[in-house]
C-alpha cells in the first residue's frame, strides 16, 4: 500500500505543476535530469587543470640555483622589484634563449628561440604545459643602454588556464 501512496503523492504533484502552468500560460518545464555519476574507475582531472595560474618573484637564491648560460639578457617585472620572468641567451646564436619562471612554489625552465636577438622585442617562450608571450605595449621608457619598454606577460596552459599581466620588459648586460 505505501508503495501505491508514494505513486499517487508524486502523481499529485506532477499534476500539480502543470496545472499551475496551464493556467499561467507558461509551459511547465521538464524535471532538470540528475547528472551521471563518474564511471567507476575513470581517474580525476590532474591537478592543477582549470586552477589558478600562480606565479611569483624569482628571489635571488631561485637564480643562482639554477643558473643561465648567455651573453645578455632580460627579465619582466611588475613593478614588485624581483622578475617575474628571466632569461638569457647568446648574441647572434640559433641556439634558444634559456628562462626561469616560478609557478605554484617551483622554479621551471622556459625556452625562446632565437637567442639574444629573440628576445628585445618580445619573445614567445614554452616550457613544460605553458606558453609565455611577451609582447611589449609602448616605446621604452627613460635612456640608457637598455630602458624598460612597458609590456604585458601572458601565461597559456592547454587546458585553457590564462594569466596576463601587465608589467615591464628590461633587455641587455
Amino acid at each position: 500500500m505505501t508503495g501505491f501512496r508514494g505513486r499517487l503523492t508524486r502523481g499529485a504533484a506532477i499534476a500539480s505543476v502543470l496545472l499551475l502552468a496551464a493556467c499561467s500560460g507558461q509551459e511547465a518545464a521538464a524535471p532538470a535530469p540528475m547528472p551521471d555519476a563518474a564511471p567507476p574507475g575513470e581517474a580525476p582531472a590532474p591537478p592543477g587543470e582549470g586552477s589558478a595560474i600562480q606565479l611569483s618573484a624569482l628571489s635571488a637564491a631561485d637564480m643562482d640555483a639554477q643558473p643561465l648560460a648567455g651573453e645578455l639578457g632580460c627579465s619582466f617585472s611588475t613593478g614588485t622589484g624581483s622578475p617575474l620572468l628571466i632569461a638569457k641567451g647568446d648574441v647572434a646564436s640559433r641556439a634558444p634563449a634559456q628562462g626561469l619562471v616560478k609557478v605554484a612554489g617551483m622554479v621551471e625552465r622556459i625556452s625562446a628561440p632565437g637567442g639574444f636577438d629573440g628576445m628585445p622585442r618580445g619573445a614567445v617562450f614554452t616550457g613544460q604545459d605553458k606558453t609565455i608571450r611577451i609582447t611589449l605595449t609602448g616605446p621604452a621608457a627613460g635612456g640608457g643602454e637598455s630602458p624598460p619598454s612597458p609590456a604585458t606577460l601572458t601565461w597559456e596552459r592547454p587546458d585553457g588556464g590564462r594569466l596576463t599581466l601587465a608589467g615591464r620588459w628590461e633587455c641587455g648586460p
